[in-house]
């Protein structure tokens, strides 16, 4: 049962500029962190985790989440009523190698196109068949092809009613937190032995990219988090730890897509010898037809400390060779992270000086904020700031076509479990109610003024 909450929230006394008619506006979620009917599907490398006491902070599981699987027909009359022209959500690897698997996401996209919103799947959103992984995961260059393949086989079901297509959701997070540091699944603990990971990961994408076309796709793109690295002061070992940040997660993912070669010093680190890398880096360089980002907030970044810091949830340990430290001055989320808009501005402008003619047309693929109450203030004062920080970007000529929030739904936020709050809908957990926030209001308000 969805029930809306009246209210006539704004976020500001200015109305949000205009953005350029054919601005696609959507919505994000993922399919392990809202689709439930885990009993219908294999399992994934993220079942294994959580099922290991201590790996989630509130000892939860996504078997259930918010029973999309069951209930997407609420949650699509959510999507057409909020007035979104897309929908960006993930299909699950672990449940199209299940019989009968993709039937749910022909039903889904039957149900998004009767109700006029476009489907923008994203192939994989960190949960890798644990099948998969038993195999040896993405340490493995075989799980590139096998990805590819798989690309194939949802590109020739789903095909036919789909032109817009994701390949990879953020490999930067899923190499450092999930097999660099060990808090997100698998759970490795590799540190810079993680590496081959993102190498991995990458070919996959040039690799589906390639699967994609052959289907006759012809609008593919990448989600990747990116975020401006601030120095934590002028001294040179606080600008070399940064510049080291920054290129580990930023430049690691998007060097080798955009300009087809690793950062200085990175290609001697991955698997294979130099003949196999540049021929592989010739095959994740496939040409994208726009460049997904997720954004957040910047990162300041400053020499090790000596000592194991905790940062947005996460324990950094000692022995990395940078240090992670507060940003001050901003307010924060629930989740802590700093609320920081004009970055999203800076971060933008910077991959255009950067990348010039060799970035495609960007697409921010995730933008939010976690926090309680249905009555969310700070999430529409959130929304507000960056959306205006992206109009900025626009008019200082970066070629932006579209902007997703997540999310729509309160969902399982993995390690942290059901304990942090993303959704412009709130879920009650114990009855699986829908209830539009404030923030879902204003938005629906703001996208009823745009071209």
């Amino acid at each position: 049962m969805i029930r809306c909450m009246a209210t006539d929230a704004r976020g500001g006394t200015n109305p949000i500029p205009q953005f350029p008619t054919g601005f696609l506006w959507g919505v994000s979620t993922s399919a392990h962190q809202i689709e439930g009917a885990a009993d219908q599907r294999e399992p994934s490398v993220w079942d294994a985790f959580t099922a290991e006491p201590g790996r989630v902070k509130d000892g939860s599981t996504a078997a259930v989440a918010c029973d999309h699987y069951r209930r997407y027909p609420e949650d699509v009359a959510l999507l057409r009523d909020l007035g979104v022209g897309a929908y960006r959500f993930s299909i699950s690897w672990p449940r199209v190698q299940s019989p009968g698997g993709l039937d749910f996401y022909d039903r889904l996209v039957d149900e998004l196109a009767a109700a006029g919103v476009r489907p923008v799947p994203t192939l994989f959103h960190w949960d890798l068949p644990l099948s998969v992984e038993t195999e040896g995961g993405w340490l493995r260059r075989e799980t590139a092809e096998r990805f590819a393949e798989y690309a194939a086989v949802v590109a020739e079901r789903l095909g036919d009613r789909i032109s817009k297509w994701i390949t990879l959701n953020e490999p930067a997070e899923h190499t450092l937190f999930g097999h660099a540091l060990g808090t997100h699944a698998p759970g490795k603990k590799l540190m810079f032995d993680a590496l081959p990971t993102a190498h991995h990961q990458l070919l996959a994408h040039g690799l589906a990219v390639r699967a994609l076309r052959a289907a006759g796709v012809t609008d593919i793109g990448i989600a990747n988090s990116h975020g401006p690295t601030w120095p934590a002061s002028d001294e040179a070992a606080d600008v070399e730890a940064a510049g080291f940040y920054d290129v580990l997660l930023n430049r690691l993912f998007a060097d080798p897509l955009l300009l087809g070669q690793y950062p200085e010093g990175l290609a001697e680190l991955m698997p294979g010898g130099p003949e196999i890398i540049d021929a592989d880096l010739k095959v994740i360089a496939e040409p994208l037809d726009w460049y997904g980002i997720n954004y957040y907030a910047p990162t300041r970044v400053g020499a090790p400390q000596g000592a194991d810091i905790e940062f947005g949830g996460f324990t950094l340990p000692a022995e990395l060779p940078f240090s992670v430290r507060e940003i001050e001055g901003y307010p924060v989320t629930d989740f802590g992270w700093p609320v920081i808009p004009e970055g999203l501005t800076e971060l933008l402008t910077s991959f255009r000086d950067r990348y010039g003619d060799r970035l495609p047309p960007i697409v921010i693929t995730e933008n939010g904020c976690s926090y309680e109450g249905i009555d969310d203030q700070e999430r529409i004062a959130f929304l507000d700031g960056h959306l205006r920080a992206l109009h900025r970007a626009l008019e200082a000529g970066v070629d932006v076509r579209g902007y997703f929030v997540w999310s729509l739904l309160d969902n399982f936020e993995w390690a942290e479990g059901y304990a942090r709050r993303f959704g412009l809908v709130h879920v009650d957990y114990d009855t699986l109610e829908r209830t539009p926030k404030a923030s879902y209001g204003w938005l629906r308000d703001v996208l009823r003024k745009q071209p």
